[in-house]
């Protein structure tokens, strides 16, 4: 995955970088659930993770539909973050002002995209996170 991060970010020079995912994602589901499903239980392990740091939330809602859907948001917006702290994105920002992260959700009922988050730059995360980088030599 991030092979195909550094060859848009640094080869094809892309402008932006959206995660999409979209409501009563089955995936989500299956992540709040204990059932084994083989190897997709590595991939859910992170929409667990997303659920564990929110649970109080989450578990403070009763609607299991709703639930869902907020899960949707909560990890398209954990997945950005996660890409802002990579430094194929950091080292972008740093020396050419690109990309723009976006975390969209799309609505399978009613067609529409939801912008749930922007972020352009290393300053839109905790500074802990953030990377220094050297100068570029001068040519």
């Amino acid at each position: 995955m991030l092979s195909v991060l550094q060859y848009a970010v640094e080869v094809l020079k892309v402008e932006h970088v959206i995660v999409c995912g979209h409501y009563g994602c089955g995936g989500v589901k299956a992540a709040m659930s204990n059932r084994h499903l083989g190897l997709i239980n590595k991939w859910l392990l992170h929409i667990k993770d997303v659920y564990s740091h929110h649970q109080a939330q989450l578990d403070s809602i009763s609607d299991f539909d709703v639930k869902v859907d907020l899960l949707v948001e909560l990890n398209v917006r954990e997945q950005v973050m996660n890409l802002a702290m990579t430094s194929i994105i950091q080292k972008a920002w740093h020396y050419e002002r690109r990309p723009i992260l976006h975390g969209w959700v799309y609505g399978l009922t009613d067609g529409l995209l939801k912008e749930l988050c922007t972020i352009n730059s290393a300053e839109q995360i905790d500074p802990v996170y953030r990377m220094i980088f050297p100068p570029l030599p001068e040519k």
